[in-house]
C-alpha cells in the first residue's frame, strides 16, 4: 500500500470525513473530497473540493476514477424526524450514491473502497454480543445497511477490494454526536433514554480514523465493526458524560415521550447494540480511546 497517494473522499465534508481529510493529509496522501456545499473551508491546505449531489451522475466520477483510494461516507442524516419523505432521503441518499461510485471504478486506477455502513445493521440485538459474523436486523435501518453494503460490495466485481466500515456513535469535538447532545447537557437537561439499559456502542473519531489506516497496512477486507472495545449501557453513557461537564443528570426520558417527540426514529435511540470489534481486535489493532470517561474527558478538553 506504500505506493497508493491519493484519497477520493465522498461526503467527505461532514464531521467524520473532514477529520478524515486531516488524518489522511496528515499522512502524506492527496486528498480529494466531494460535499454538497458550495464550499467548505474545514479542509486541510491543499485538499481539492468539489461540489456535486453523488446521487447523480456527472463529472465527479471521473475524478474519483483516478484516486487510489475512495471512501464513501455520504447518507442524509438519521437523527431527526422519519416522516415517510425523511426516509426515502435516508434510503436513497446512501443507495444512489453508493450505486454512482461503484459505477465510476470501472476502469479506474482504484484498489480499495471504504464503504461506510453503520451497527444499525444489527437492529435490536439485546444482550447479545455482536460481532460481524452476526446476522442483521429487521427494522428500517438494518434494511438501509443492508442495500447499502450489497451495492457497496458490487465493486468487488470490478476488482476493487471492498472494507465495509461499520459505524458506532462517533464521538469527538465541534461534530457529530456530542454536538447534539452537548447543548442539553450544559444545560442540565440530560437524561437517560428509556430504561437506560441498552447497549450503546460507540467510537472516539481519533480511533476511527487510525482504523483506515490500520485497514491499509494490515490489508483487511470485508465488514469491520468500528467501535470501541468497551460498549456502555446507556445509563452509563450518560452519567458519564454529565460528569465530564460537571452537570447534573437527574432526568430519565420514557420511550412514550421519546416516540411522542421523534416518531419511529425513537426506536434508534432505544435499541441494544452490544456490538464488539472483533475483526480489529484479533488483527491487532489497539485502541487509543478504548474507555468512555477518558475518550469524553479528552474530547471535552478540546471543545
Amino acid at each position: 500500500m506504500g505506493e497508493i497517494a491519493t484519497v477520493f473522499i465522498v461526503g467527505g465534508s461532514g464531521f467524520v470525513g473532514s477529520n478524515l481529510s486531516n488524518f489522511f493529509a496528515g499522512l502524506g496522501y492527496k486528498v480529494t473530497v466531494l460535499g454538497l456545499s458550495g464550499r467548505y473551508d474545514g479542509l486541510p491546505a491543499g485538499t481539492r473540493y468539489i461540489k456535486a449531489d453523488a446521487r447523480y451522475q456527472g463529472t465527479w466520477m471521473n475524478e474519483l476514477s483516478e484516486h487510489d483510494i475512495v471512501v464513501n461516507l455520504a447518507g442524509a442524516t438519521i437523527a431527526k424526524r422519519w416522516t415517510k419523505k425523511w426516509k426515502n432521503e435516508i434510503y436513497t441518499s446512501r443507495i444512489l450514491t453508493t450505486r454512482n461510485v461503484v459505477n465510476a471504478l470501472s476502469g479506474s486506477r482504484c484498489k480499495v473502497l471504504f464503504n461506510a455502513s453503520a451497527v444499525g445493521y444489527y437492529g435490536n440485538g439485546g444482550e447479545r454480543q455482536l460481532t460481524e459474523d452476526d446476522p442483521p436486523g429487521k427494522d428500517f435501518l438494518s434494511k438501509v445497511c443492508i442495500d447499502w453494503e450489497n451495492e457497496a460490495l458490487k465493486a468487488g466485481q470490478k476488482g476493487v477490494k471492498v472494507i465495509i466500515t461499520r459505524f458506532a456513535v462517533v464521538l469527538g469535538a465541534k461534530g457529530g454526536a456530542l454536538r447534539r447532545m452537548t447543548p442539553a447537557f450544559k444545560a442540565g437537561l440530560g437524561g437517560i433514554l428509556g430504561s437506560g439499559k441498552q447497549w450503546f456502542p460507540w467510537i472516539h473519531i481519533h480511533d476511527l480514523c487510525r482504523i483506515y489506516q490500520f485497514a491499509l497496512e494490515e490489508n483487511l477486507n470485508g465488514v469491520v465493526n468500528c467501535c470501541s472495545p468497551y460498549p456502555v449501557r446507556n445509563e452509563a453513557f450518560v452519567k458519564t458524560l454529565a460528569r465530564v461537564l460537571e452537570r447534573p443528570c437527574i432526568f430519565r426520558i420514557p420511550a412514550f415521550a421519546l416516540k411522542a417527540v421523534f416518531g419511529e426514529m425513537s426506536d434508534s435511540l432505544l435499541v441494544s447494540q452490544k456490538c464488539v470489534p472483533h475483526k480489529l481486535l484479533r488483527s491487532g489493532f489497539k485502541f487509543s480511546w478504548p474507555s468512555l470517561d477518558k475518550a469524553l474527558a479528552e474530547i471535552a478538553r478540546l471543545c
